[in-house]
């Protein structure tokens, strides 16, 4: 499956980086990601992204260094879920943006 990443943040690089395709998001849904990208990197002390699946549904994506003794491999998925629930109203934003600027075809 093809994924599309939107915005990513590292809290080793202490670095944000939003995708230039998605520059036309509106400013507060582009500030909600990064918010969101930024805070969960640094509480979960990992990447953190954010994107679209080749389906058009939103994904979170976490990445750690495999010598990262910080990283609680248990616990970040249980983040992930509670992620995608509290932050739905984001990811149904999200998608009507990729379907009605995209045409809904695959990024």
């Amino acid at each position: 499956m093809d994924k599309t990443v939107l915005a990513a943040a590292s809290v080793y690089k202490q670095k944000y980086y939003l995708n230039p395709e998605f520059a036309n998001l509106p400013p507060t849904i582009k500030n909600d990601i990064k918010v969101l990208c930024v805070s969960t990197a640094q509480r979960l002390h990992c990447v953190f992204m954010v994107g679209f699946s080749s389906d058009g549904s939103v994904f979170f994506e976490v990445r750690a260094d495999e010598d990262d003794f910080d990283y609680d491999e248990i616990g970040v998925p249980l983040e992930v879920k509670r992620l995608t629930q509290e932050q739905k109203e984001l990811i149904d934003a999200l998608q009507l943006y990729r379907l009605v600027f995209t045409g809904g075809e695959n990024l």
